[in-house]
Parts: structure tokens; C-alpha cells; sequence
């Protein structure tokens, strides 16, 4: 095997589940809300997800994001 090359399993090896994580940002002209569907190991991993995605693509920060439910 060369150097640099790995392997991806199939998600039913690691147990993904799906997820809908719910809530609010804070926006320029108030609040809005968001419901987003991820596929996730758990609800904190899912969580963790909605947070840095929200602050990637938004440029927030994590005070600014509010998450009011993650269900699977």
C-alpha cells in the first residue's frame, strides 16, 4: 500500500445515524431559525457539526448559534 492512501468503510460499519438538529442564529436583522439533517455516530457528534459548519460558512461564532433540539 502506498503512503497516503486509505480505505473508507461502508457508514454501516460505523454506526451512522441520522440526525435532525434544530435552532436558531443569530443574523443581522434578528434571529433566524434552521433545521438541518446530518448524519452523525451521536447527537454530541451531530451537534459539533452544526457548530462548526454554522461557523465556517457564516462566519459565527459558537455564542452566536443556539441549538434548541437534535433528534434522531
Amino acid at each position: 500500500m502506498r503512503k497516503g492512501r486509505f480505505f473508507r468503510l461502508p457508514d454501516a460499519v460505523y454506526g451512522m445515524n441520522q440526525f435532525t438538529v434544530s435552532g436558531r442564529f443569530e443574523a443581522r436583522d434578528g434571529w433566524e431559525t434552521f433545521q438541518t439533517e446530518i448524519e452523525a455516530e451521536n447527537d454530541s457528534v451531530a451537534r459539533e457539526y452544526v457548530l462548526s459548519n454554522f461557523g465556517s460558512r457564516h462566519g459565527l461564532k459558537r455564542r452566536q448559534i443556539e441549538i434548541d433540539e437534535v433528534a434522531q
